[in-house]
């Protein structure tokens, strides 16, 4: 079984790009969540993990490397784990298979995903600095103030929010609160209140 693997951090985003040629694959598995999440720790990976013990994939393909992870030591060890499994993963849009055709690991691959791997890990941390610094900045013009004291938002309106309404069916479903922040990409907070407003929705 060929199956092609889907990240996207957010629910908003698009990963139509991810699904060229979808139909050449036997088996399409998704996950909304970040990319510092471990591989095998998401819904998708578990999946994944499932169809190796059960010895029916052949063969795991990923639009990019960064779609893999955005974690340079999880996505080698991931690799590493698909190797000793003889499951030879292909990186599309880099042309890059793991496993030579007679099972042997490709050295030169593994170079190049180590490097493009260290690349995804800097973009996430550069990411994350510029939006701390988008913060500081705005804060400094006493434009960004956050929300004003005393100000309140209905329980449906917080609820209907697409990452807050993601988690409210993870939560009816039965994950718990710091699975369904890893899943959904928010704060463990945000779900406990998501949890909480649910309850209040439901006593009204």
């Amino acid at each position: 079984m060929k199956v092609l693997y889907v990240r996207k951090s957010t629910i908003e985003q698009n990963t139509d790009r991810q699904k060229v040629n979808v139909k050449d694959f036997d088996y399409l598995i998704e996950d909304s969540i970040s990319g510092s999440v471990p591989f095998f720790e998401r819904p998708g990976g578990i999946k994944i993990m499932k169809l190796i013990n059960d010895g029916v994939i052949k063969e795991l393909n990923v639009w990019s490397i960064d779609r893999m992870g955005r974690n340079l030591k999880d996505i080698l060890l991931t690799i590493e784990y698909f190797n000793s499994k003889q499951v030879p993963v292909r990186f599309i849009n880099q042309a890059i298979l793991t496993l030579n055709q007679d099972g042997t690991e490709n050295s030169i691959g593994k170079l190049i995903i180590s490097i493009l791997a260290s690349v995804a890990e800097m973009e996430r941390t550069q990411i994350r600095e510029r939006q701390m610094q988008g913060i500081e900045l705005a804060k400094a013009r006493k434009i960004y103030k956050g929300r004003a004291n005393g100000t309140k938002e209905d329980i449906l309106t917080f609820l209907s929010k697409p990452k807050n309404k993601k988690a409210v069916e993870l939560l009816k479903k039965g994950y718990k609160n710091i699975e369904v922040s890893r899943i959904v990409g928010i704060h463990p907070n945000t779900v406990t209140k998501v949890k909480h407003k649910m309850q209040l929705d439901i006593e009204k």
